[in-house]
């Protein structure tokens, strides 16, 4: 017995070691399924609650627990929880008598990063009432699509961005939209100020009945994304899709006495979701910026004692270019939550920055499935565990990039990708990780769906992304497929992009698509046109229609005039091969053009410029 013992006892000595040389991984992915887990419990029980607790419940409860505890830093001004939350009454009483707001009512934001947007939504949420996020680069045909397609009755925007509305006054006031200006007064006949109400509104609490029938399936948010094709879709955001957002501060290791810093824009899902209601859930506080500096960052994480951040890839590799200091390291930032950023430029913000644990993240705003690497090891999105497979089940599968769409077998069946082999990221739809899909937009939601996927009958979401997993069950984002690239952190479906060059008086069709550039992240735009018969390459024209119907980061900035663009089979533009010559014009034969935004105008691409834009000295 006493032999045993001894075996016994030694063995659980060396058990450590042995985890730690056969399993490396083994405590952080405990940890990780452990937080999951605990999360996945405290979202049940408050939809299991007689009235469902939202994140807005939460708030109101982080107001009465710690009312005098700032919430918002902005601009050198300071506004605690109890003020947002008197704030957000006072909106939600002048937008109730003003526009007879009620619980149902759906209302379009286009506001850019500012206090007001999230009192606003505050007060709006309530209401009752569900809120379209309008990014605020979008004008003419695309900002009418967006608001007309989540079905809003009424329009808030910025004093600033009055203007862009002015364009599509017309068709509001033929759908009887009611639009309302933050500002006192507006001479624009169809826009009405709103600040004097809303500064003269009381600031009482309103009563929760004004949102009794609010559950975990209503709709909070309709945030846009541009997907496989076509105009931007509104993604239909449930109030459980908040609350699952919102737990990725608490997974990355964000607690409450943290400050977060919230560079990226409150439209999209990641300064909206991951950094404003994960504030809530955690009880912190936020930095709030109107757009993200590489000079002015680190000053600001020193200024306001930041410990956690928000990134994209792109805003990391600004940072890592900028000149070196002495003080690089002198701030208190330990957590980095964010996605799309590449292995050197990871490496290169680490060796320069110091000890910052990268939390980077694989998922979509409208999709069933995500990842988030809670280890230490650069380069990867998350690793594959038991737990999350169980109650999210995915997929890799193998995917024909020229014919874009799934491989099959002989039985009609999808075939699973190999171990290390990129393939389609596909989750599997399920009451517990539904895909809701797009507002006004049946086509494009089932578009999104695959079925008979492995057995008759079922359904999947298709992510539209290619990855990986190693032999160590790393996941990796390899690649996007289908009509869309991405740039400056902002998706650009390139159907919509064509559409704007068909507006151009000499281009008869273009295939758009997105190129890679040394030294950056992402896909930059590019489009092969052909011209209409006797029209020649009219640069200033061209230039003048993209720049002012598209957003920066959609506007191609390389032209390729071809003699006739190259179909598949069935019809669809070829686009690999276009992507994969780029647009060096040392290897290309085609007349190549590129835009120079301080000449506007679309210049001829020599080698010079080519060079240039390869060694970084022309800004892309």
């Amino acid at each position: 017995m006493y032999v045993w013992l001894t075996f016994l006892v030694a063995g659980l000595c060396v058990l450590p070691a042995v985890l730690r040389t056969l399993c490396p991984y083994f405590t952080q992915d405990c940890a990780y399924m452990l937080k999951a887990a605990l999360y996945g419990l405290r979202l049940e029980l408050y939809k299991r609650r007689a009235r469902f607790y939202s994140i807005l419940d939460c708030f109101l409860d982080a107001v009465m627990k710690h009312p005098h505890k700032p919430f918002i830093h902005f601009m050198g001004e300071t506004h605690t929880y109890s003020d947002v939350d008197r704030k957000s009454n006072k909106a939600a009483h002048a937008l109730q008598k003003v526009a007879g707001l009620k619980e149902g009512d759906i209302v379009a934001l286009f506001l850019g990063n500012e206090p007001c947007f999230i009192w606003i939504w505050l007060g709006l949420a309530k209401l009752g009432c569900s809120t379209a996020l309008l990014n605020f680069n979008i004008r003419s045909k695309s900002l009418l699509h967006c608001f007309s397609c989540c079905g809003a009755s009424v329009l808030i925007v910025a004093e600033e961005l009055c203007s862009a509305v002015e364009e599509i006054l017309p068709a509001l006031k033929e759908k009887s939209i009611s639009v309302y200006v933050l500002s006192d007064a507006c001479s624009t006949d169809g826009i009405q100020g709103i600040s004097e109400a809303i500064a003269q509104a009381p600031d009482k609490a309103l009563s929760p009945s004004l949102r009794a029938n609010v559950t975990c399936r209503s709709t909070a948010l309709y945030i846009y994304t541009s997907g496989t094709t076509g105009l931007p879709k509104a993604a239909t955001v449930t109030q459980e899709r908040v609350w699952a957002a919102s737990f990725i501060q608490g997974v990355s290791g964000v607690t409450s006495e943290d400050i977060f810093y919230i560079n990226l824009p409150l439209y999209h899902s990641a300064g909206f979701l991951i950094g404003f209601t994960g504030c809530i859930e955690r009880g912190n506080s936020f930095v709030l910026r109107r757009k993200f500096s590489a000079s002015q960052f680190w000053d600001d994480c020193r200024r306001y004692n930041v410990t956690a951040m928000q990134y994209i890839g792109e805003t990391m590799r600004y940072l890592c270019n900028t000149p070196k200091r002495d003080n690089d390291r002198d701030h208190k930032v330990k957590i980095a939550i964010g996605n799309g950023v590449r292995y050197d430029v990871w490496n290169e913000f680490l060796n320069r920055f110091g000890k910052i644990y990268v939390r980077e993240l694989y998922a979509a705003t409208e999709g069933n499935i995500g990842f988030i690497n809670y280890t230490t090891k650069v380069g990867v999105v998350g690793r594959v565990n038991f737990l999350h497979k169980r109650f999210f089940p995915y997929s890799l599968i193998k995917f024909d990039i020229e014919k874009e769409e799934p491989v099959r077998n002989a039985d009609g069946f999808c075939v699973p990708a190999a171990p290390g082999e990129p393939g389609l990221l596909i989750g599997k739809i399920t009451i517990k990780s539904p895909f809701v899909g797009y507002a006004g937009n049946k086509q494009q939601t089932e578009k999104k769906r695959l079925r008979d996927v492995f057995v008759k009958g079922d359904l999947y979401f298709n992510s539209g992304d290619l990855l990986k997993i190693d032999d160590e069950n790393f996941v990796y984002f390899h690649d996007r497929v289908g009509d869309t690239f991405r740039w400056k952190g902002e998706n650009v479906a390139t159907t919509e992009v064509a559409d704007i060059l068909s507006m151009v008086d000499c281009i008869e069709e273009a295939n758009v698509y997105g190129v890679a550039v040394k030294g950056h992240e992402g896909r930059i735009g590019m489009a092969a046109i052909v011209l209409k018969e006797g029209k020649e390459f009219d640069g200033i024209d061209t230039s003048r229609v993209v720049v002012n119907y598209l957003p920066v980061y959609a506007t191609p900035r390389f032209i390729r005039i071809q003699s006739s663009l190259e179909l598949t089979g069935t019809f669809k533009m070829k686009k690999v091969k276009l992507v994969e010559e780029g647009f060096d014009p040392a290897l290309i034969r085609d007349q190549l053009y590129f835009l120079d935004l301080a000449q506007k105008k679309y210049v001829a691409l020599t080698q010079e410029i080519y060079n240039s834009l390869i060694a970084g000295d022309i800004k892309l």
